[in-house]
């Protein structure tokens, strides 16, 4: 990933965090048949010296299933992103020497993927995924309101995957380039949008706005 120094970010600590908030991530994958690309929800498991692992779950009609055990993969996770017109930096009327462009937030892993084909791991997979995202609702969901027969049916439907971080890489594209007087004034454009009030903050952030 091209990440100027602008726009780098290496704390192990963001780049887990982000994971955990964006779990919907991108699968690449490259074997006989090409290169193969599936969104799929991960859950992160961090242990000791500092060993980071991604853990999903992948239909087993889905071809890319096929090509992934021991299979160097690349798996993105994609943040807040909005489009930044020129007329939302104050240097447009100075200079004009100003032009469009995309800010976002994204973090990638690179890792070996192993598949795991033990009810055992799949339902503890799948509890712990169910769980994070169900714990926000009033009445979560659990895996075991569903009939047992029908779980045990649709996970023999499914096959587990394993990968090991080998890197991992975030960008926080938000604007750290523009002269401060632009930054404010992204700032101030961004916040009266609902749709890119949290890109406004993001932008806040980084780029040390008071």
């Amino acid at each position: 990933m091209y990440r100027p120094a602008a726009f780098r970010e290496d704390r192990p600590e963001a780049l887990h965090a982000f994971v955990r908030s964006h779990p919907l991530g991108l699968l690449i994958s490259h074997g006989t048949s090409g290169l193969l690309a599936n969104l799929l929800p991960f859950e992160l498991e961090t242990g000791g010296e500092q060993r980071a692992v991604l853990k999903a779950h992948i239909a087993r009609a889905n071809p890319q299933s096929r090509e992934l055990d021991s299979r160097p993969v690349l798996v993105v996770f994609r943040g807040e992103d909005a489009y930044v017109s020129p007329s939302l930096y104050a240097t447009k009327k100075e200079t004009g020497k100003v032009v469009p462009t995309w800010n976002y937030t994204m973090v990638q892993a690179r890792g070996t993927a192993r598949l795991q084909d033990r009810s055992e791991w799949l339902a503890d997979q799948l509890k712990t995924l169910t769980a994070a995202r169900e714990a926000g609702r009033a009445q979560p969901w659990a895996v075991t309101d569903a009939p047992r027969d029908y779980i045990e049916t649709q996970m023999k439907n499914i096959v587990g995957i394993e990968i090991e971080i080998a890197a991992l890489e975030g960008k926080w594209k938000v604007s750290q380039n523009q002269p401060e007087i632009n930054r404010r004034s992204v700032v101030a454009g961004f916040s009266g949008d609902e749709k890119t009030r949290e890109m406004a903050e993001l932008v806040r952030t980084y780029g040390k706005v008071e």
